[in-house]
């Protein structure tokens, strides 16, 4: 009779052991998973969902999540504005899940679908913008041209159509000092 008992304890005490190293080792390979995380697998899951943004320059941004490509977001804003976000700029996300998406698992389309590609398309609409700059300055404008790391900017009133009378000056803008372009 002790034999059992001394053999069911040492079997308990056994069990316990096992249990805590197993629970180590799932906290450990949890901690190395989230290690291997990106921004962009923490924002993906988020698309169509909910999100503010705090950017350089003290600007707040919320709304809905649309895209997110390798160096920029689309938020679409309250009245169905659209505001094309460099992700350099973001320094919060504010109403994520904990959810996340694989690790390098955007699609490859996607990934090459640089802030660059993004803004030839908004320069190619000729749609008038208003650029939100990192220092909290705005200026609206008309996207002329865009380079690899700069826009151009054609400045006029805001709302109004690029015309050669009312552009009041061009204005190079380089990708570091760009945080959104709301159309």
């Amino acid at each position: 009779m002790r034999w059992d008992a001394l053999f069911a304890d040492l079997e308990a005490q056994a069990e316990a052991l096992e249990r805590a190293e197993r629970a180590a080792e799932v906290d450990e390979r949890a901690r190395i998973e989230v290690g291997a995380l990106g921004l962009l697998e923490r924002l993906r899951p988020a698309i169509g969902a909910g999100v503010r943004l705090q950017c350089a320059g003290a600007l707040m941004l919320s709304g809905v999540l649309t895209r997110v490509g390798p160096t920029w977001l689309l938020l679409d804003e309250a009245a169905g504005r659209e505001v094309l976000v460099a992700l350099a700029a973001v320094q919060g996300v504010s109403g994520l899940s904990r959810l996340s998406a694989a690790p390098d698992s955007m699609p490859i389309v996607e990934s090459r679908l640089g802030l660059a590609h993004v803004l030839r398309g908004v320069a190619r609409d000729r749609s008038p913008v208003r650029i939100c700059r990192v220092d909290g300055s705005v200026l609206d404008a008309t996207i002329d041209r865009v380079g690899t790391d700069f826009l151009e900017a054609a400045v006029h009133a805001a709302g109004e159509a690029r015309r050669r009378s009312e552009v009041r000056e061009v204005v190079l803008i380089p990708y570091a000092a760009l945080a959104a372009v709301r159309r």
